[in-house]
């Protein structure tokens, strides 16, 4: 099987700073890799460069058959969809629109969120957080999409909500999507991945299955994930 994600010692960063350094990745149709780190560890740069919003400092990146310079609304047609930490909602267009601007099935995005249906004709900015965000999620997974790069879905968002979203990743994984998450809360990432990958100060440190590593999940946090890093 051809991963639809393939890096290869991928130097990443900003003008002549190099903050990932040489590091490998694949993800799998069907899978979900959680890629996991403190604060200041690569894990936004990498998605940025995988997306191809960043140019690569070096190594190799092949997603969905695209070029190694493609910019990112190539890579959008080819089948990338991103959610980044700044929920990717336009905020003065209602839900029903911000769906009809991405393309997406009306009736798929309901089908995956009905709490979305009541308020399609609200201008998404007197939406809640919570459902921005499933929003945000709805106009990835209602359309024709291959790879999902997400970034810190839970943010600012109360626990039972991260739990809804987490599920209708996890179950688009299951129909075949491939999802590299990057996510904060380390036992809800582990709970809903196959793969995990943590990285910090710009190096996996540790790879392994989820199944493997699911009873580490307080080692894992202790000696990788705790504090912050510049």
């Amino acid at each position: 099987m051809t991963p639809l994600l393939e890096v290869a010692g991928l130097r990443a960063g900003y003008g002549n700073v190099e903050v990932v350094h040489g590091i490998d990745l694949h993800v799998d149709a069907g899978e979900v890799v959680a890629l996991l780190g403190p604060n200041g560890a690569g894990k936004t740069t990498t998605l940025s460069t995988v997306s191809g919003e960043l140019p690569p400092l070096g190594g190799e990146v092949h997603l969905l058959d695209c070029g190694a310079r493609d910019p990112l609304h190539v890579r959008a047609r080819r089948g990338l969809a991103i959610v980044t930490q700044e929920r990717a909602v336009l905020m003065e267009l209602t839900a029903r629109e911000n769906l009809r601007v991405s393309r997406c099935d009306l009736d798929r995005a309901v089908a995956l969120f009905p709490e979305l249906e009541e308020h399609l004709d609200r201008r998404v900015g007197l939406l809640s957080g919570g459902q921005q965000q499933m929003l945000a999620l709805a106009r990835c997974l209602a359309r024709t999409s291959r790879l999902l790069l997400v970034d810190e879905l839970s943010l600012g968002l109360a626990p039972l909500v991260v739990d809804r979203l987490l599920r209708a990743v996890r179950a688009a994984a299951d129909e075949g999507l491939g999802v590299l998450l990057v996510e904060q809360h380390v036992h809800k990432a582990i709970e809903t991945a196959d793969r995990v990958l943590v990285i910090r100060r710009g190096v996996i440190e540790l790879d392994g299955s989820a199944d493997e590593l699911r009873d580490r999940v307080d080692e894992i946090q202790a000696a990788y994930l705790e504090g912050a890093e510049a």
